[in-house]
């Protein structure tokens, strides 16, 4: 069998550079769509954090006030079996309550703590100093 001495192949240089380039390409593109994942999370977080809001204002409206604790996964009821909320919604990432705070029944906070710490809805470094959040920002509803 004679070989053909005109055929070429990559050297090792070659093959290393594209090894090298495809690495690169992908470091890069896996912090990337890490990034699209936590802001997911935070949009789903503030959507439940809504969602809250108003079957809270629609239990305000029948009740008088606003109740005393919050826990995800239970239902929002009202004592007449009037059901404001079938589920509370649990944070996406860790399944843990959203922070609920309502000392007399007449105001209220829920805080939920977000991945992304450039949120444009993010709390202001006082109110997140404040919140108990182990992630790099936090989200506050109030009652209006």
């Amino acid at each position: 069998m004679e070989l053909n001495k005109n055929a070429r192949g990559f050297t090792l240089i070659e093959l290393l550079v594209v090894i090298s380039v495809i690495a690169i390409l992908t470091t890069l593109l896996m912090a990337n769509f890490v990034g699209i994942r936590q802001r997911g999370r935070d949009g789903q977080r503030k959507s439940n954090l809504y969602n809250i809001q108003s079957a809270l204002e629609l239990y305000r409206s029948d009740v008088g006030s606003y109740p005393l604790t919050l826990t995800c996964g239970s239902s929002l009821t009202s004592g007449s079996s009037t059901v404001y909320m079938q589920d509370v919604p649990c944070d996406p990432l860790s399944g843990a309550s959203y922070t609920y705070t309502s000392a007399d029944g007449t105001t209220y906070s829920i805080i939920a703590c977000l991945e992304n710490e450039n949120d444009s809805n993010r709390d202001d470094a006082a109110t997140y100093a404040a919140s108990a959040c182990t992630t790099p920002a936090s989200f506050t509803l109030t009652n209006p």
